[in-house]
């Protein structure tokens, strides 16, 4: 619509500017053929009068001779008022009729001898005003500096002007309404079905698989209809095939750990009867005791968290809610990680409040969130220390570990919260470990209300950052620690600058708290 008005006003304007020229040229030509005529009838009739009448009386005369002779014509196209001015050397003027106002500028061209017009606005006798051509010529008589103008009446003219711009604005408005009703018609046509299949789009989205598109005709859009029919249900089909498999594993899963449970406590009772008595066994079958006995505690370990994570994607996990002093659970991991600080010889800083810091939560989730956070920095460190600082606002509790180890590549500050990864398998780990720690850890965060995210550099150290609100069912808006990347420290060498790279550096990883044996190689 916006266009189709722009493109009529423009046509509009530029007919409208064409007609008028066309009817403007058309009065300048008239008026340039009748100057000449009067010219030469003024010139007779001032030659052949008589010199002793006074001027004003022989100007009289002449312009009468020229009105009787226009209203003679018939032809109204060429009417027109005469005026006849004699510009005095010593500045009087006289006119007929007397005291006719010539405009400034056209008498300056006239008096220089040149044939001029002008389009200005004259006043009648009774003081009303209407738009006129003056056109005015030097005459050649004996009477000095006689100027002779015709004043034609341009009212026909305007008239016409403005009937044309009438109709071409009535015009305009129809084509406007019909283009209106036009396009609402066609966008019936096109609209109507789009939001339809829009619609239907969202609710398909939304969850409702089972959501199509009617198929009316044989057009553009039943063929976009069919189209989308056949892609929902392929979708479909293949959204069920994928939940279904993904309830089969959970429940594999599930299941598995807890069949392994009877085996591994018979197990693990054999065991212990066995390193009973450790002192009257041979060195390798004492060896062999002590490898068994730390395979079965990281085989535990590995069953928990395989129970833990698929009650959370089972969505049974339960938070036993309480007000908890946030320091507690943090000093609680430390006590069960401080071994393995003062084995690798890493210093680790506490930065926290003194007062406390309670919020509603389940101690036990955060203590194990703490725990893997800080042994994962630990183990990761590269014997730099590790920095463990809490901070509060009125609507969060935010911790956050910071080490100068490995750090993290591009990309891998998500992956590390994936089941099972690992930056290097070929790498070492100085505690136990079952891939899943971090990833358990980010479900409990989240069963707060809360957040788990890192940020790190390669060669420069890591930061994880947890953020619990203080109430898990009104959130938190804003974290009272930002999450920052380590900056190197100084004197630090660039890891791409050190020679051959020997060792290709891992990312931080989720580790429990259970020691490796001495000399014992860690599995993938």
């Amino acid at each position: 619509m916006l266009v189709s008005m722009v493109v009529m006003s423009v046509l509009g304007f530029a007919l409208a500017s064409v007609v008028t020229d066309r009817i403007t040229a058309a009065k300048i030509e008239t008026a340039s053929v009748e100057i000449e005529r009067a010219r030469s009838t003024v010139e007779y009739q001032l030659a052949n009068s008589g010199t002793s009448s006074s001027l004003q009386a022989r100007l009289n005369s002449a312009r009468a001779g020229l009105a009787q002779r226009a209203q003679e014509s018939g032809d109204s196209s060429s009417f027109y008022e005469p005026v006849l001015v004699v510009q005095s050397p010593d500045g009087s003027v006289t006119s007929s009729p007397e005291s006719y106002q010539i405009p400034a500028r056209l008498a300056e061209f006239v008096s220089g001898g040149n044939v001029a017009y002008q389009f200005a606005s004259v006043e009648r006798s009774d003081r009303s005003s209407y738009d006129a051509l003056i056109v005015g010529t030097p005459t050649n008589t004996d009477i000095p500096n006689l100027q002779l103008y015709l004043v034609m009446n341009m009212e026909n003219e305007a008239s016409t002007v403005a009937l044309m711009r009438g109709i071409l604005a009535s015009a305009a408005v129809i084509v406007a309404v019909l283009l209106m009703g036009i396009s609402w018609l066609a966008s019936q046509q096109i609209v109507g079905p789009v939001r339809s299949a829009s619609r239907t789009a969202q609710r398909f989205a939304s969850g409702h698989l089972r959501e199509r598109m009617p198929v009316d005709g044989e057009d553009e859009m039943a063929v976009l209809a069919m189209s989308f029919n056949d892609m929902a249900d392929a979708l479909s089909r293949q959204i069920n095939n994928l939940e279904e498999y993904s309830n089969l594993q959970r429940q594999f899963t599930s299941d598995v750990s807890h069949e392994l449970r009877t085996p591994l406590t018979t197990v693990r009772m054999a065991a212990d009867l066995i390193a009973a008595d450790e002192d009257s066994l041979e060195p390798a079958t004492r060896r062999a005791s002590q490898l068994m006995i730390s395979e079965l505690d990281r085989f535990e370990a590995l069953l928990n968290d395989l129970l833990e994570i698929s009650r959370h994607d089972a969505g049974v996990a339960e938070l036993s809610a309480a007000n908890v002093d946030a320091r507690q659970p943090v000093e609680s991991a430390w006590q069960q990680t401080r071994h393995l600080a003062e084995e690798l010889d890493v210093e680790v800083v506490f930065d926290v409040p003194e007062e406390p810091q309670m919020l509603e939560g389940d101690a036990r989730r955060i203590e194990r969130i703490a725990r893997n956070l800080m042994a994962n920095a630990i183990d990761h460190s590269e014997g730099n220390p590790v920095t463990v600082t809490m901070r509060s606002n009125e609507e969060a509790v935010a911790l956050t570990v910071t080490d100068r180890g490995v750090g993290l590549k591009p990309g891998e500050d998500e992956l590390v919260f994936n089941r099972f990864w690992r930056a290097d398998k070929s790498r070492k780990r100085h505690s136990g470990g079952t891939g899943l720690g971090l990833a358990i850890a980010r479900e409990d965060a989240q069963l707060h209300g809360g957040t788990l995210d890192a940020v790190g550099e390669f060669g420069v150290g890591s930061q994880f950052r947890l953020v619990l609100p203080r109430h898990p069912e009104t959130g938190f808006t804003q974290a009272p620690l930002e999450l920052e990347a380590p900056s190197p420290a100084p004197g630090a060498v660039d890891p791409d600058a050190t020679s051959g790279g020997a060792e290709a550096a891992a990312g931080p990883e989720d580790v429990d708290t259970q020691p490796l044996e001495e000399g014992r190689d860690e599995r993938a």
